[in-house]
């Protein structure tokens, strides 16, 4: 039997008030439960936000290294627990188990990497025009932070979230996806753990699982929150900007892209095909990062579609904890979404040059197989070519030249992350200079970001008000006050 897990609110685990749950599968066997998990309510979030506002004070005059040991102490309980973190992500969102280990390992880091700038995360001294007199800003917490995260990366995400919203002395207030919400549910059990070996004020922490109506909507609207963080699609993302500007709060998104990647004429071919490759069907392509679109110059495209698809075929399809090339997609309505898309590609004129449908067998019977699906002989205008595929597939479309594929690359709506590979360093620097996406790789993947950089999205992808890890992942959960000493 599958273990049942609570909320866990104002330093205790709870039932919520609904007295309902909800089961979390094994996307590659559905008929495996992986964990029982609280159908929340409105009161369950209510009563997780006064929590939070209750210890809000308290927190945010804890020292700055105080309130890093409680992050530090999360992550080595968290080190401790590594294998079974990666097993539960692996199991209930279907990442390979070599990819679930990295996102593991990130999550460790990041919690590490905060816990060290919250000693010195304060503020900056300035020379002032007046002799006798002292000029600085100091930076205080903003006080609730309401996290809305998403289950593609169900333990990097909640983590840089929350580790750098903690370490400024913020109380935080969080709704795991319904998808995978396991493996942050035993993180939040490491925090518990180290909140009350390092004696943190109960209320700091609250984790909650529930419907973004019933749980998500709270959050976003309470007065008591005052910054909400959310990471996932567009259509929610706009409506949580509306209604948190509205109400006056400071609020940030990350939304959903249409990532390309330019192939020169000057390029490795074969080694841009398995670049290309890797950012399309890493993580099964679930990445608001991944390759959805390349952009090849005519005189190696076809050479680059024949490379791309050797690569595709050499992808083996089958259950993440397995260790496969590629995992299942999450849910049966993620992969019916990549499937309609497929099918909107072949109505608008696509070639699908390998894949297309779902992987044939027994094995395959009970869980969200799709097949890594490389299609040509669309136009930028197509479908699928400006609205976000949330799966393993890549459209290849055709420049004449570097001018007509930076066009192209900037003609959609998003800009997340953007690529380039090339052997000309001058290609890559105009490319640089003239992409208008957040993220910007010179002959890398799409996919992969460094925890102690900025990260974030420009157009519609994102708010473009802060950006999130390193740092300025610390900003946005601060406000400045300046102050004038004279002595």
């Amino acid at each position: 039997m599958a273990d049942t897990y609570e909320n866990y609110v104002d330093g205790e685990w709870r039932a919520s008030e609904t007295s309902e749950t909800f089961e979390v599968t094994n996307p590659a066997d559905t008929s495996e439960v992986v964990a029982e998990v609280q159908d929340s309510g409105e009161s369950d979030a209510n009563g997780a936000i006064e929590a939070a506002a209750a210890a809000r004070e308290e927190w945010a005059n804890t020292p700055g290294p105080a309130r890093g040991k409680l992050l530090r102490e999360t992550a080595k309980r968290m080190d401790d627990r590594r294998e079974e973190l990666t097993e539960t992500l692996s199991r209930e969102e279907g990442k390979t188990y070599s990819e679930a280990s990295g996102e593991v390992g990130r999550a460790v880091n990041i919690f590490y990497y905060y816990a060290e700038k919250a000693m010195d995360y304060a503020g900056k001294r300035s020379k002032p025009s007046a002799n006798d007199q002292n000029l600085y800003t100091v930076r205080e917490p903003m006080g609730v932070a309401g996290l809305i995260t998403p289950w593609n990366y169900p333990i990097a995400i909640p983590s840089w979230k929350m580790a750098p919203a903690l370490a400024t002395g913020n109380t935080v207030v969080c709704k795991l996806a319904g998808d995978a919400p396991t493996v942050f549910l035993k993180v939040t059990e490491c925090l518990a753990e180290a909140a009350e070996a390092v004696d943190a004020p109960d209320g700091v922490v609250n984790v909650l699982t529930g419907s973004g109506s019933e749980v998500g909507q709270p959050i976003v609207t309470h007065d008591e929150v005052d910054a909400v963080s959310f990471t996932g699609s567009r259509s929610v993302g706009d409506m949580i900007y509306e209604q948190a500007t509205d109400a006056h709060k400071r609020v940030q998104t990350e939304l959903g892209s249409k990532n390309p990647t330019v192939v020169t004429d000057n390029a490795d071919i074969e080694e841009a095909a398995r670049t290309v490759g890797s950012a399309v069907f890493g993580v099964t392509g679930q990445a608001c990062t991944a390759t959805e679109r390349a952009i090849v110059e005519e005189s190696v495209h076809d050479e680059f579609v024949e490379e791309l698809v050797d690569y595709a075929k050499s992808v083996d399809v089958g259950p993440g904890v397995e260790d496969p090339g590629m995992g299942p997609q999450v849910s049966e309505s993620e992969l019916d979404s990549t499937l309609e898309s497929i099918e909107t590609a072949k109505d608008e004129g696509a070639t699908v040059e390998y894949g297309g449908g779902q992987p044939e067998g027994s094995e395959y019977e009970n869980g969200h197989f799709v097949e890594p699906t490389v299609v040509t002989g669309l136009d930028s205008d197509a479908t699928v070519m400006q609205e976000e595929v949330f799966g393993p597939f890549v459209g290849v479309l055709e420049a004449s030249d570097t001018d007509e594929a930076i066009e192209l690359a900037n003609d959609v709506e998003f800009g997340l992350s953007a690529g380039i590979i090339t052997d000309d360093h001058t290609e890559a620097n105009r490319f640089v200079d003239e992409i208008d996406f957040g993220v910007v790789k010179v002959n890398g993947a799409t996919t992969g970001l460094e925890l102690h950089v900025p990260f974030g999205g420009m157009n519609a992808s994102s708010s473009e008000t802060y950006r999130e890890q390193g740092e300025e992942g610390m900003d946005y959960f601060t406000i400045i006050k300046t102050v004038y000493d004279d002595y």
